[in-house]
């Protein structure tokens, strides 16, 4: 069973506040407040690429792996090797299915974009679940992030899948659409 076994935020919003102050001319402001933090993440402002986060999969298998592997803007991956001649395994004998850790560096927008493709229907279901333990992670540290990070559909308002699960049609999906739009968060 895939699990994460090492999580690693620090908080540095002061650093992103300095930095959103900077792009509008100003000087440092107070530390933010919850619901600026939220503003500034859903405005998916350049700061928030200075939000950083640290975790690692254990037993993740190699396919799944692939899958997260391919995003790479805002993400830096570290893989466990299967290469034969250090393992002692002989590569070509390893079924997809064999496990790995893998260890990710990530930015809160790479959280965002990610997000919206692995939380997606169409990812498989052992994909969704291995992001959403990412997430659940980030929403013990940062919620307003981890509010933010949704699929597609509940991110755009409609599917844009050309084989589309039907979510989109659902009551669940107005639900995570309204929570997405008007998150308890900045009430």
């Amino acid at each position: 069973m895939t699990y994460i076994d090492r999580f690693g935020h620090n908080d540095n919003w002061q650093e992103v506040k300095d930095a959103t102050m900077n792009t509008i001319g100003m000087n440092t402001g107070k530390y933010p407040d919850s619901k600026w933090k939220l503003q500034l993440i859903r405005a998916e402002h350049s700061p928030i690429r200075k939000l950083k986060f640290s975790w690692r999969w254990k037993e993740l298998p190699y396919w799944v792996s692939v899958h997260i592997v391919r995003h790479k803007i805002g993400i830096e991956h570290f893989v466990k090797t299967q290469r034969s001649d250090r393992t002692g395994i002989d590569r070509n004998e390893l079924p997809q299915g064999a496990h790995v850790s893998h260890e990710c560096e990530a930015d809160g927008q790479a959280l965002i974009n990610i997000s919206r493709k692995r939380l997606c229907a169409q990812a498989s279901k052992e994909t969704r679940e291995a992001w959403q333990l990412v997430k659940d992670e980030v929403a013990k540290v940062e919620p307003e992030l981890a509010a933010c990070m949704v699929k597609e559909c509940v991110y755009r308002g409609f599917c844009p899948e050309m084989f589309g699960c039907g979510f989109d049609k659902t009551d669940k999906f107005k639900e995570e659409r309204e929570a997405y739009v008007n998150p308890d968060l900045l009430k």
